[in-house]
């Protein structure tokens, strides 16, 4: 097990401060995915769901932030004072780009390290806005918050859609009761609609072998879904490591 301190990112501050730890300097998972039929349950599933429906609300501050920084400092850019707002932008970037990282670390299991430090050639105030406003990192970081609003959205859609539906059809036989009891159902209704002749069908899942099959489907897409979460972070954590890391 490899120790959080050899990758704790410390934010350089161009006006005197600390850069990211230099030691380690390569991308790396700090735990290995388990094997199909266990993914569903195991911790590190879990904590990649979790990436994906908190995703969402980060993505959302991340992009306006970005983007609020970046229009106001293009449209302030001729009058000089776009300058600074738009090394401001880099370095919220930086920060948001730091969180991600730490998200990363501790929910998708990948350790990336940060990026090198802002260097600065000249002194002083302005020498630490120019500084920003160069640093290519920062930049990076700033089409990570962009780019991957759309992907956050479709992550968290997918994944709690099939979240919901495999582990409601994998229980089903569980509270199939609750539907004859308390409901005008024999069953759970899988659809309701009339033909062309004026037909009635309906389809209500009921007979033991309908609950059975039902809640095999359910199990199977369980399955589905835990490596479909993965295949989704994983995404992540290619655009973490091209984007936010060395």
């Amino acid at each position: 097990m490899i120790s959080s301190r050899s990758t704790l990112d410390r934010e350089w501050d161009v006006l005197g401060g600390y850069g990211d730890d230099q030691r380690s300097t390569r991308a790396h998972r700090t735990e290995q995915p388990p094997a199909v039929w266990r993914a569903p349950f195991s911790a590190l599933y879990y904590r990649e769901i979790g990436y994906t429906l908190t995703g969402l609300p980060v993505a959302i501050v991340g992009f306006a932030l970005a983007t609020t920084l970046f229009c106001l400092g293009i449209g302030t850019f001729v009058t000089v004072l776009g300058v600074p707002v738009l090394a401001a932008l880099t370095s919220a970037a930086r920060g948001m780009g730091r969180l991600e990282r730490a998200r990363a670390r501790g929910m998708l299991a990948l350790d990336v390290p940060g990026p090198a430090p802002v260097r600065r050639v000249r002194q002083g105030a302005w020498g630490a806005v120019t500084a920003r406003l160069a640093d290519a990192a920062g930049w990076k970081a700033v089409l990570y918050q962009v780019v991957m609003l759309p992907w956050a959205i479709f992550s968290f859609a997918l994944s709690l859609v099939f979240l919901v539906l495999g582990w409601a059809m994998a229980l089903y036989p569980l509270y199939h009761w609750v539907f004859p009891t308390f409901t005008p159902w024999r069953g759970y209704r899988l659809f309701d609609f009339y033909d062309s002749d004026h037909v009635r069908h309906v389809y209500y899942v009921e007979g033991a072998w309908q609950i059975a099959a039902f809640s095999l489907t359910g199990i199977l897409l369980v399955l589905f879904t835990a490596q479909l979460v993965r295949g989704l972070t994983n995404v992540n954590r290619a655009a973490a490591r091209g984007l936010l890391g060395r």
